[in-house]
């Protein structure tokens, strides 16, 4: 090579160099599909500043984002945040879910009951396909002056109540009864003769309570009002709402019941055709600091599977929390397994006797 080659092609090559510098790198990024406040601006903010990944959100449902990954095989997100009891009947129709790595995962700062029932409800061959992200229950919301009353689901039959209750003709009814009378629904799922005989009982118990009931209510709103005005002192309800009554009145709490509170769990799932997998564990195990996972808390209303969390969320919401949940309360939630199918028509049957019933 003469000198002028050799001088050309060390040009060509500082070219070259200097186009690429010049060249925006390509971004990584998260495509994460989530419902509304579980991804905070300043959370998402936090994480890009951090990590250099940028955050693409899709806000959704369980319904909406399994609708998506199914029409795709699993693709188009690198992260999901569907309910713990909406994995596995999904992953074993349309396999758009791939397992977790737990090996990523630092679960040293999440809860581990809810570990061990998130990796229960999401088992399937063997393998685990959700962390628990989220969470919230069902239990009592209940006025002081019936609170040493009012202890368990069933209390609310209780005469001293009379006339002054409300809950719900739905399924957390029939499961809440029916862990009050001392039987397990979730246990019995597979058994269709034991759930069959379980619904029975409760059937007969909530006909008998229905002189104690002011009305059942239907939406959310509606029970507020009335547990505000008076009109109701003792409830069957969502713990958001219990804590958001006492912030306006302290004399209302929310109660875990003494048989558990009802609990759900949103988590974070894996889509098979996730195209940046080592981005979905980095946002795991992010937002699952305590510090960041308040934030979520604050934003949202609902406590997270992060231990310790609740050391930094808004103080009236701390507080709230600490009067309903004591770790042993909090260790005795019956958290909802997947629903087999069939069920929910027992359960539909036994409901539409109950509002018959005279």
């Amino acid at each position: 090579m003469n000198a002028n080659k050799t001088r050309n092609a060390a040009l060509l090559c500082t070219s070259l160099l200097a186009v690429t510098a010049a060249s925006p790198l390509l971004a990584e990024e998260l495509r994460l599909i989530t419902w509304g406040g579980y991804a905070p601006d300043e959370v998402v903010t936090q994480f890009e500043d951090e990590t250099g990944i940028d955050v693409k959100i899709t806000l959704s449902n369980n319904e909406d984002m399994i609708s998506k990954l199914r029409a795709t095989g699993g693709a188009g997100f690198d992260l999901a945040q569907p309910s713990q009891d909406r994995i596995v009947g999904v992953q074993r129709q349309f396999n758009v879910y791939k397992p977790i790595d737990y090996s990523r995962i630092n679960t040293d700062q999440l809860q581990p009951s809810m570990v061990k029932a998130t990796q229960e409800a999401t088992a399937l061959n063997g393998k685990s396909f959700g962390v628990p992200a989220v969470w919230g229950t069902s239990g009592l919301i209940v006025h002081s002056s019936v609170a040493d009353t009012v202890k368990d689901y069933t209390d609310l039959c209780d005469p001293a109540v009379a006339g002054k209750v409300s809950y719900r003709l739905k399924r957390p009814t029939l499961m809440g009864f029916a862990f009050a009378m001392g039987m397990d629904p979730f246990a019995a799922y597979n058994d269709r003769d034991e759930y069959a005989s379980i619904m029975a009982k409760v059937e007969d118990k909530l006909i008998e309570c229905k002189a104690n009931v002011k009305t059942y209510w239907t939406g959310g709103d509606q029970l507020l009002s009335l547990l505000r005005t008076g009109e109701v002192t003792a409830a069957m309800a969502w713990d958001a709402g219990g804590w958001k009554l006492n912030a306006e009145n302290p004399e209302i709490q929310f109660v875990a019941p003494e048989s558990g509170a009802l609990g759900w769990i949103d988590t974070f799932a894996i889509p098979r055709r996730s195209e940046n997998e080592e981005a979905a564990y980095k946002w795991i195990n992010f937002v699952m600091q305590p510090e960041i996972a308040a934030k979520i808390t604050n934003a949202s209303g609902n406590f997270t599977a992060s231990k310790a969390a609740d050391e930094f969320v808004k103080a009236d919401l701390r507080d709230a929390y600490r009067a309903s949940f004591g770790e042993q309360a909090i260790t005795n939630i019956k958290w909802y397994p997947p629903v087999p199918p069939g069920l929910e028509a027992t359960e539909g049957q036994v409901l539409d006797r109950v509002q018959a019933a005279n």
